[in-house]
């Protein structure tokens, strides 16, 4: 086991296309300005529906970074 200590952060994805693409895109943005990402973990999803159908996914992550020594 390391001595790491690590940080968290809340934010939310979103995708017509799916519950993982919304993962994905979150991650993906998350990752242009913070360092040393080392897990995630999923605390909410919820769309919106048109016409009876899911025409838009959103997914609330908790991601968690490394803090550099």
């Amino acid at each position: 086991m390391s001595d790491h200590v690590y940080k968290s952060v809340e934010i939310t994805g979103s995708s017509p296309e799916g519950v993982t693409q919304a993962i994905d895109r979150a991650i993906q943005k998350a990752s242009t300005s913070l360092r040393n990402l080392d897990w995630f973990e999923v605390a909410d999803i919820r769309g919106v529906i048109a016409d009876g159908k899911v025409a838009h996914y959103q997914v609330t992550l908790k991601i968690g970074f490394r803090l550099e020594d």
